[in-house]
């Protein structure tokens, strides 16, 4: 399994099509509500997950408050359990960190709670409905670079 980021359109509607199977076919968020301003190459960096040319995760980041916000992080049914969710929010930090971020946050699923604490994210805020879905807002600082 490889992230790469991704820089063509042909690989962005890639990234639409896990999020469409995941948010909008498993987890009923509305269509309207998945897509939006920050799905362009220029708005936020996007990455694939490959597992060989099979795209099977994806996610994004973008700056939002004077840090990063990692966001869109899914993984096809097929391949979860494999550690890809590491690899999303690694490489995505990455990125984050070599643009000079000091910190990230995200909004995680209360059900994901767990994994994102393993990674290193604080809670840091009470549970809150997003598409129908409990949600918290969880921070993470990142190493410093020289």
């Amino acid at each position: 399994m490889i992230a790469v980021r991704i820089e063509t359109e042909e690989a962005l509607h890639k990234a639409f099509t896990i999020r469409k199977k995941v948010f909008i076919e498993e987890q009923g968020t509305p269509a309207e509500d998945e897509y939006d301003q920050f799905d362009t190459l220029d708005a936020a960096e996007h990455i694939l997950i490959l597992d060989q040319k099979e795209a099977v995760g994806t996610g994004r980041w973008r700056i939002a408050d004077g840090g990063g916000k990692l966001e869109r992080i899914c993984i096809l049914k097929t391949h979860r359990k494999l550690g890809i969710g590491n690899l999303i929010v690694n490489k995505l930090e990455q990125l984050a960190t070599s643009k000079g971020m000091k910190y990230v946050k995200l909004h995680g699923q209360v059900q994901a709670e767990g994994f994102y604490h393993k990674l290193g994210y604080v809670t840091d805020s009470d549970v809150f409905m997003e598409d129908g879905i409990p949600h918290v807002l969880m921070r993470k600082k990142l190493p410093e670079t020289n």
